[in-house]
């Protein structure tokens, strides 16, 4: 039997295969009702995002969360490395949390945080990458960058006093330019 995320045992090593593992099963448990609840949520949330870059954040929110879906369960990669134990704690803490949370104020958004938690937990831990995806518009025209091996974020430090936020884990720096 596969373990989900919350049973992992962080008291010792952990590689990024068997974590993928866990995420492919996390994944595997998202249906396709879930999916269009979430992609719903996501059109319902634009409507609040500027008019002129509503599109391009839909369609990286789509890209960079719920195709990535499809990219869990296909990954057939070995991967020899472990990943930081302590860091995956506190950031699987977080999102449990944040969870908590949500599901008091507002369950409709439970379908794409379901989405959102493996997806975060796959960027970091997994591919090495940042949770937002390259291009990601955020407010004031920036976007997430990647320049010479370091990804940047316009808005990380600005997320630090934000419980919501998984910019803590992310690997993303902030973007000195803005």
């Amino acid at each position: 039997m596969v373990n989900k995320l919350e049973n992992l045992d962080f008291t010792g090593k952990i590689t990024v295969e068997e974590l993928l593992l866990v995420l492919k099963k996390e994944a595997s448990d998202i249906s396709v009702t879930d999916i269009m609840t979430a992609y719903s949520y996501l059109v319902a949330e634009g409507k609040y995002v500027q008019g002129n870059y509503r599109e391009e954040y839909l369609r990286a929110y789509v890209k960079g969360f719920i195709l990535r879906l499809k990219e869990i369960k296909n990954n057939q990669n070995k991967f020899k490395d472990t990943v930081n134990t302590c860091e995956l704690k506190e950031a699987v803490e977080l999102l449990n949390e944040q969870e908590q949370m949500l599901l008091k104020i507002r369950s409709k958004e439970s379908h794409f945080f379901k989405i959102y938690k493996i997806i975060s937990i796959y960027t970091t831990f997994v591919l090495d990458e940042p949770i937002h995806i390259v291009g990601t518009p955020f407010p004031g025209g920036f976007k997430v960058k990647y320049e010479n091996g370091t990804y940047f974020c316009p808005v990380k430090d600005k997320q630090n006093d934000n419980p919501g936020a998984v910019c803590g884990f992310c690997i993303a720096e902030q973007d000195e330019d803005v």
